[in-house]
């Protein structure tokens, strides 16, 4: 079992000339394989100062990428210096209607225009009829 590092102290490693990842509670000196890195070493280094288990994950490395990963292993992190990731949940806002009109109005648009749009299609009808007659 190796050192037990702070998340701070893993922090401090965050630049091209030095290089530590946090990957399932497990802390990797990556310094040396940032040239080697299939997805450039910008994505290794925006990944540090963080636990870096998820962008690891979600990229879908191979077995031997995983097993690459015992090379570089310096230590372990301790979990208690690491905050706890929080669901966001949206304050709740009250219903906002954007136009300021009533809903009462609204209804009866949804009536009437129809009902003018009908009575035009009629009138014209009528109209055009008795022209040709």
């Amino acid at each position: 079992m190796g050192k037990v590092y702070t998340l701070s102290e893993v922090s401090e490693h965050n630049t091209n000339k030095d290089c530590w990842l946090i990957i399932n509670g497990k802390v990797y000196d990556v310094t040396k394989f940032l040239e080697d890195h299939p997805g450039g070493d910008d994505v290794l280094i925006s990944s540090t100062g963080k636990d870096a288990t998820d962008d690891f994950e979600d990229v879908g490395h191979s077995t031997t990428a995983r097993a690459m990963m015992d090379e570089y292993y310096v230590g372990d992190i301790d979990t208690s210096t690491i905050p706890k990731k929080v669901k966001y949940t949206p304050p709740k806002q009250p219903y906002y209607n954007q136009d300021k009109t009533t809903d009462f109005v609204i209804h009866i648009l949804q009536f009437l225009v129809p009902l003018v749009i009908l009575g035009l299609a009629v009138g014209v009808r009528i109209y055009t009829k008795s022209e040709t007659a």
